[in-house]
């Protein structure tokens, strides 16, 4: 049986060729190994042009698990944070730095509402005690964009410092060190560079997690030790996810010879226009308006119609190659369907007719939300 497609925000479907690297076996203190691991580091830091500027410290685990490090780590214990939320990540990011005991104001912005840097602004000059800004740069909750490079400008004119969780973005949509000021930027193996899940790390300013020293309340996720002991052997200080690494530096010369983030950014768009296009000829709603939309997931409203179920759909799209996303909102009921990973508009189109089939199935004859049309 073929393997299914996953329609999904990360994990997400991989090309053979990174399956195939992870067949090797690795010394974690080998010189090979240490070797790959400077290499990934490297190339990670030069896609936002970081060098430098920036190190990248890598970290075993979920993108969660760094998003947790660069916020205990860079982050004073008496630091303030201020979090622009508009959705299920960035309310993440609130529980993560009420649970480090880190001071944080939450900024509220809609759900379908990208963040706004004139209230950034407003909101930082109101409060001088605010240290950082923690930005997510795609709330894939929805699949709204905010408005990053603003965002930044607006930070950097307060003279506060920036920390962006870039999960579903980095690779992407650019992001330069040389314009944009930033002491962190977050991501993970199995996202858009096309990795497997595994490995987050975070590209951080070498002052300031040289400052960061002795801060971090864990052992495990303290970014500058972790730095330091790499600076000093190349190797981890645990036990690396070595396939994980491997395969993500197969990903990044595939990453490379489809031409770098223009190519992979005109690749997802072209899926998320077919994927928004063939759904809406189904008579199904897009959550979000398209000038807000990152081409990285979609939200749709649930059809109302009362023959609809999500877990039946799911499974009858399964059972058809494919594999959607529940919903992520409180307020609205819907499903999410992404656009990324080794996939083009062959494989779009064919999950489209995939929901329409099984939404025919199900008996489903009204999939319009009853709110109104589609968004434009």
């Amino acid at each position: 049986m073929p393997e299914p497609i996953l329609l999904t925000p990360g994990p997400l479907t991989t090309t053979r060729r990174t399956k195939e690297a992870m067949l090797q076996d690795w010394g974690s203190w080998d010189q090979d190994f240490n070797a790959l691991t400077a290499g990934v580091c490297a190339r990670l830091t030069d896609i936002v042009g970081g060098a430098d500027s920036h190190v990248c410290v890598p970290l075993q685990g979920s993108g969660t698990f760094a998003v947790e490090a660069a916020l205990g780590t860079l982050v004073p214990v008496d630091g303030k944070v201020l979090v622009p939320n508009n959705g299920a990540y960035c309310q993440r990011v609130v529980r993560i730095l009420n649970t480090l005991g880190r001071s944080c104001v939450v900024l509220p912005f809609g759900e379908d509402e990208p963040a706004d840097p004139v209230r950034i602004a407003r909101a930082l000059a109101d409060d001088p005690t605010i240290t950082h800004v923690a930005q997510v740069h795609c709330e894939t909750g929805t699949g709204i964009l905010n408005p990053l490079p603003a965002i930044a400008e607006a930070v950097a004119s307060q003279g506060r410092s920036l920390i962006v969780d870039a999960m579903s973005t980095f690779g992407l949509i650019p992001i330069d060190a040389a314009r944009m000021p930033f002491d962190a930027v977050i991501a993970a193996s199995g996202k858009c560079l096309e990795g497997v899940p595994g490995m987050g790390f975070v590209i951080a300013r070498r002052v300031a997690l040289e400052e960061a020293a002795g801060r971090c309340h864990s052992l495990a996720l303290d970014l500058h030790d972790q730095w330091r002991y790499m600076q000093r052997t190349g190797q981890w200080r645990f036990t690396p996810p070595t396939h994980v690494l491997a395969a993500l530096h197969e990903a990044l010369d595939q990453y490379r010879e489809e031409g770098g983030p223009p190519a992979r950014l005109g690749r997802y768009a072209r899926n998320c226009q077919a994927l928004v296009a063939g759904m809406r000829a189904l008579g199904l709603r897009t959550f979000l308006e398209d000038r807000f939309q990152a081409p990285v997931i979609v939200t749709f409203h649930a059809p109302t119609d009362p023959a609809y179920c999500f877990e039946e759909l799911y499974a009858r799209v399964k059972a058809r190659g494919f594999i959607l996303y529940p919903g992520k909102l409180t307020r609205v009921d819907t499903f999410r369907v992404g656009c990324i990973g080794a996939i083009d508009t062959r494989q779009i189109h064919a999950a489209v007719a995939a929901v329409g089939e099984a939404l025919a199935d199900m008996g489903v004859r009204h999939p319009a939300n009853a709110s109104g049309e589609a968004h434009p």
